[in-house]
């Protein structure tokens, strides 16, 4: 009995002490701590979004600037009464990258739905820019290397700034175009 007695007393003494572990800053001045977690609270992260459901003009707008976000998922046909300039540089698996998505998926990621957006242009300056698996109605303007067609019927004219441009895109094969394809500024 009085074993058992010493072995919860140690026992408890233990639990009280490693509960009891010094400041790790108790050695630093006071003045010195609050620069070192104003220093912390200062450090940014590089960009990075979330993926932005865009169900409306003014989310699709949102999504679409250089404070947006590098996906913007339609889940819905969404007819927008202005141009829409996709500007940013943004980051997707280490390169840049831009995604408007006009499809749902299920879990295997097999296209469920697709959607079409309606806009008088579509201005792409962000880095490889994908229009994937929907109908864009409207003519699409290219001012950036690496602009994608995955999937997309597009209504309307293809224009690129410039031949590099140009060269530097990807129709994929199950893509369509109704209009032209040239060279123009918008």
């Amino acid at each position: 009995m009085k074993c058992k007695t010493i072995l919860i007393i140690l026992m408890l003494g233990i639990l009280i002490l490693s509960g009891c572990s010094p400041n790790e800053n108790s050695n630093v001045p006071q003045d010195q701590q609050q620069e070192n977690q104003q220093e912390e609270d200062d450090i940014q992260p590089d960009l990075v979004t979330t993926p932005s459901q865009a169900n409306n003009a003014e989310a699709f707008l949102n999504a679409a600037g250089s404070d947006g976000t590098w996906i913007i998922i339609v889940s819905n046909d969404l007819t927008i009464n202005e141009d829409i300039v996709l500007d940013g540089e943004f980051i997707n698996n280490d390169q840049p990258a831009r995604k408007i998505a006009l499809y749902e998926q299920d879990e295997n990621r097999n296209v469920t739905a697709r959607y079409t957006l309606t806009a008088p242009r579509l201005i792409v300056k962000s880095e490889n820019t994908k229009i994937q698996n929907g109908t864009f109605i409207g003519d699409i303007y290219v001012e950036a290397n690496g602009f994608q067609l995955i999937d997309t019927k597009l209504e309307g004219n293809l224009y690129y700034a410039n031949n590099g441009y140009k060269d530097s895109s990807s129709i994929e094969e199950n893509s369509s175009i109704t209009g032209n394809t040239e060279i123009k500024q918008p």
